[in-house]
């Protein structure tokens, strides 16, 4: 059972800018990060966890995941944008051959429902949030709780700092 949208977000006010585009920002992997830029301004963060469950055949991780993805959308009203941390390279098989099946799925998704996607260079994401490509993962949550977020975890803090360069990239605060 997918838990709901709620259970595990959290919601900051932020400045009140004036850009009309829902964008949500994901780190993939089994403990997916996820930042929504709401229409009205507001961000909500969090990670879910997409772990293959006992007795559950290999391939509904990523149905959960896509299932997911709907509901998010759906509570947003919609999504104009999604951004994902392009990783080149993985620490091991099984993370690398996870983050292709979600990437597959994603990109499947956003063609579907017709919302443009795009990947972002890890490094890109960890200059733009810290001022150093290569910074740690310590690093990016104190960045992003600098900015007065409180991710629970580096995967929400990298989803974080990856919206934070989206909004940069999509459009200048007003």
């Amino acid at each position: 059972m997918v838990r709901p949208v709620e259970s595990v977000t959290h919601s900051y006010g932020m400045e009140q800018w004036t850009m009309n585009t829902s964008i949500l920002a994901l780190d993939l992997g089994t403990h997916t990060g996820w930042a929504l830029r709401h229409r009205d301004g507001t961000t909500t963060s969090g990670s879910e966890s997409f772990a293959p469950r006992r007795f559950e055949g290999g391939g509904m991780r990523y149905l959960r995941f896509k299932r997911w993805l709907t509901e998010v959308k759906h509570a947003a009203d919609g999504i104009e944008a999604v951004h994902f941390e392009e990783v080149r390279r993985h620490a091991g098989v099984d993370a690398a051959h996870a983050y292709g099946g979600f990437l597959a799925h994603l990109t499947a998704w956003c063609e579907h429902h017709q919302i443009p996607y795009q990947g972002v260079p890890v490094g890109t994401i960890k200059k733009h949030a810290t001022g150093r490509g290569n910074a740690g993962k310590a690093e990016v949550i104190a960045a992003m709780r600098a900015q007065g977020f409180d991710p629970a975890d580096d995967n929400e803090a990298d989803a974080l700092a990856l919206l934070q360069w989206a909004l940069r990239v999509e459009g200048e605060p007003k």
